[in-house]
């Protein structure tokens, strides 16, 4: 009687069929799993869905984001970590002697119970995700300074990373080091530390008379300290131990991977070393594989790009590239659309260099050019295993696209990356490899151009009303910002965002729609800019224009939007 209630209440909120229904309610007998189980295993809704109608069954409130910064830390104090993560249940705050929690598994009485004896109050439970609880778990208790559930590493503050590297003593042979050795210590902290501030890379780079340890973060590099250089070879040394590679071989770049777990999360580290003048250069970039999943809406695409995003990816044939610089979030972007079409009756196969996030029900190949694995042969080969959809980390010569191409026009939507500044410049980049101005005017059906911009720190940032000068360096209307208050960076920033100003980012977007008009310029062989010009009379946003929409929502600055799109050119600009 319950599952048919959840069912009823299903078919009426979601797109789930009859037909589906009963499949799910088959397996579920058969299996003797529930329902919501069943339909997630059959991949014909998400968690989020059965549990947003198992609250409406239970009337209780559903919630979509745990919002761990409020939590008190006096609730964490009150209960073990272990306790939390075994029964995925959390508290959240306390109102009018009412304690609230989040927890996974509504049915889960006794936990409730268990929680109002131990606090003492009654308890008001929230129902979210399995993933929403954990995460929030791990992050709650970090912010507590406690241990951490992995037991791998200590949390060490700024000032212990400076004492540990007081403490070093001379280089010895790390193979026959114990782990409290202070230079594992120092390597395991600065691993703990970067992934505490959410840093993508740490760079390891030797000097003539220093070394120097650097974070990016948000896209830009901060000095985090200077270890004296007598300890290079220690650190460099233990960093390639952790990655498998040779310590022995300082004269060839090498790559490798560390594979660790930090506070619950699994967190792949990709590491390159490179020989210098001054010793071997090293850089870790940190991929966070519970992060990999991202709406477009968490990404910056809304409203009518949204829309657009959609539309090209409910195509059944072509291609839609995704370009900008390096580290301007390209590969994000592709993964949010392939967990977009990520569904049953979708066969989707990627080639990647490297595959940097495992996705669930889809096939990746990871290109090995040591064997001729390219992404041309990987492509060829992917075209005879039947796929809908196609994704090509990176088209880098005219083989790979000549290829996907061709794909393209056999029936298959292809996804994939190029390196330019803007949408218009991919098309003569396609033609400028040697590809035939008529195959890319008949195959591409769109190109997003993208950027990542800083999102400004709500908690310090300082609202004000921009001045007329201001306002011109954007190349904007000064009647778009008639009465409009915006955000600056607090030069000082605060501890909610390590002194910066700012905390996280957000993506920016040109979207090219490429329609008979735009496909009579690509066959005449024009220039970018003529495009470019013809796009915009039609209607497209420029990055620039897209990130003065998000200045005007006060996700970001009119400094951090000027950085990112200095070669831009906007109407009236």
């Amino acid at each position: 009687m319950l599952d048919r209630s959840l069912g009823n209440i299903l078919l009426e909120r979601t797109n789930l069929t009859d037909g589906q229904l009963e499949e799910a309610l088959l397996v579920q007998k058969e299996k003797g799993i529930r329902l919501g189980e069943a339909l997630v295993q059959l991949r014909y809704l998400k968690t989020e869905d059965i549990l947003e109608a198992i609250s409406i069954q239970l009337d209780l409130p559903y919630l979509k984001e745990i919002e761990t910064d409020t939590i008190p830390l006096d609730l964490i104090a009150s209960l073990p970590i272990n306790y939390a993560k075994k029964n995925e249940v959390i508290p959240i705050r306390k109102v009018n002697g009412i304690l609230e929690v989040a927890l996974s598994d509504p049915s889960n009485i006794e936990t409730v119970d268990e929680l109002r004896m131990l606090f003492n109050c009654p308890i008001r439970p929230y129902i979210t995700t399995s993933a929403q609880v954990l995460d929030a778990v791990n992050m709650a208790y970090n912010r507590g300074a406690t241990t951490t559930s992995s037991g791998m590493m200590d949390e060490l503050r700024e000032e212990n990373l400076d004492a540990i590297a007081q403490e070093l003593e001379e280089p010895q042979d790390l193979l026959d080091a114990d782990d409290e050795a202070p230079i594992i210590r120092l390597v395991n902290s600065l691993l703990f530390r970067a992934v505490k501030q959410k840093a993508s890379d740490i760079h390891v780079e030797p000097f003539e008379k220093e070394l120097v340890v650097r974070f990016r973060i948000d896209g830009v590099l901060y000095d985090i300290m200077r270890p004296a250089k007598k300890f290079q070879n220690s650190i460099t040394s233990r960093i390639k131990i952790m990655a498998s590679l040779d310590i022995a071989e300082k004269r060839l770049p090498q790559d490798g991977r560390i594979r660790i777990k930090i506070a619950g999360k699994d967190i792949d580290i990709r590491v390159s070393t490179l020989p210098t003048s001054f010793g071997e250069s090293v850089v870790m970039r940190l991929l966070d594989k519970s992060k990999v999943v991202l709406s477009f809406d968490t990404l910056g695409i809304e409203g009518k790009h949204k829309e657009y995003v959609e539309g090209l990816i409910g195509r059944s044939h072509g291609i839609i590239l995704v370009t900008g610089p390096t580290g301007s979030g390209k590969t994000t972007t592709l993964y949010a659309m392939l967990s977009k079409l990520n569904t049953i009756d979708v066969k989707i196969i990627t080639i990647e260099d490297p595959v940097e996030y495992q996705l669930q029900g889809i096939n990746q190949i990871q290109v090995n050019p040591k064997i001729d694995l390219t992404f041309a042969a990987g492509l060829r080969s992917i075209l005879r295993q039947d796929p809908d959809v196609v994704m090509v980390g990176e088209i880098r010569d005219k083989e790979t696209a000549e290829i996907a191409i061709q794909a393209s026009l056999t029936g298959h939507l292809v996804i994939s990356t190029l390196h330019t500044n803007d949408s218009a410049s991919s098309i003569t980049r396609l033609i400028d490899m040697g590809v035939e101005p008529f195959l890319v005017a008949s195959s591409l059906v769109g190109i997003a151009a993208q950027r990542l911009i800083r999102t400004v720190c709500k908690n310090c940032g300082i609202l004000y009303e921009p001045s007329a000068p201001e306002i011109a360096t954007l190349g904007a209307p000064l009647e778009d910002f008639k009465g409009v208050k915006i955000y600056k960076a607090n030069p000082k920033g605060c501890g909610e965002c390590l002194n910066t100003g700012y905390t996280g980012r957000r993506g920016i977007y040109e979207m090219l729609t490429v329609d008979e008009e735009i496909r009579a310029l690509i066959m005449q062989n024009v220039s970018g800019t003529v495009i470019k010009k013809k796009a915009m009379e039609l209607g497209m946003k420029t990055l620039r224009e897209d990130g003065v929409e998000k200045i005007k929502q006060r996700m970001s600055t009119i400094e951090e939007v000027l950085r990112v799109t200095q070669e831009d050119v906007v109407r009236g600009g």
